[in-house]
């Protein structure tokens, strides 16, 4: 992995694939920007960046106090101030210094669709295309928020075992559970890979973030909204309605997945997301 340093953070990334050339095919398509969801890093989106860095070039960074990147400075005594617009603009910075400067496709997942959302709002220029999976628009209810308030706390002071205790459930289809297939226990890993602080951190920003239903009508870019069958966080019914919400938008089920549908059924979402590439985002 390489690092870059972006304001008073260092993310790490994997940057793979594509020509850096502009004599090269490659050249002309555009960036696939992947971005992970809470509390994980880059790693759920391993199957992807093996598959779609042969055809193009894929970046696929840890947000700042996950993986392997660090957490803004703080003094040790209280939370560095996040946000999601934050986390954007940590990404819009980070493509200035890959030198990125044509319009990118833009793909998170959970947090990182709450992350697209800012993204879309205040770097749109830099968008060619847009896949939101397994996410939300609407902002936390009240007692959602002082859930994430509370286990921010405990996360400080016991470290990252509450918040695995009380996501992983959430995370994948019942099968993939009960068989305990690998990339349960990856997932674990990733989890406990964060910082106590990033995570706090990533809670509060969570549980602040503004509800974007009305802006959704605004984009105008190629849109894929893909969800697990069985999530259980953002259900395939409130996915619906983002993908109604969004002018031309393509909805994309993943039978039989949870939460984190690229890593639970990487083949099924590999082909639901080449073949928009291909048709929208002049991946050929």
């Amino acid at each position: 992995m390489k690092s870059v340093s972006v304001g008073n953070v260092t993310l790490a990334l994997e940057d793979r694939g594509g020509s850096r050339s502009q004599a090269e095919p490659s050249f002309s398509k555009p960036a696939l920007l992947l971005v992970h969801g809470f509390p994980l890093d880059h790693t759920m989106w391993r199957e992807q960046i093996e598959y779609f860095s042969v055809h193009g070039r894929v970046i696929a960074p840890d947000l700042r106090g996950f993986g392997e990147s660090s957490n803004a400075p703080d003094d040790g005594s209280e939370l560095a101030a996040v946000s999601m617009a934050a986390y954007a603009d940590d990404l819009a910075a980070l493509l200035d210094q890959l030198g990125v400067d044509r319009p990118i496709v833009f793909c998170g997942l959970s947090m990182g669709g709450y992350i697209a959302w800012q993204f879309c709002k205040k770097h749109g220029r830099r968008l060619a295309a847009l896949v939101v999976c397994d996410t939300r628009a609407i902002a936390d209810s009240p007692q959602a928020a002082a859930g994430r308030a509370e286990l921010a706390k405990r996360t400080l002071t016991e470290g990252t075992e509450p918040v695995v205790a009380a996501m992983l459930p959430k995370f994948f289809g019942p099968e993939t559970i009960a068989q305990q297939r690998p990339c349960v226990a990856d997932t674990v890993a990733a989890m406990h890979r964060a910082s106590p602080i990033g995570i706090a951190s990533a809670l509060g920003a969570m549980a602040t973030r503004p509800d974007m239903t009305a802006s959704l009508a605004e984009i105008r870019v190629p849109t894929l909204v893909v969800v697990g069958e069985h999530d259980v966080i953002s259900t395939a019914d409130e996915m619906h309605g983002i993908a109604e919400r969004i002018a031309d938008a393509e909805l994309v089920v993943i039978p039989g997945a949870g939460h984190i549908s690229p890593l639970e059924d990487p083949e099924a979402f590999n082909h639901a997301l080449e073949r928009f590439l291909r048709e929208k985002a002049g991946w050929n």
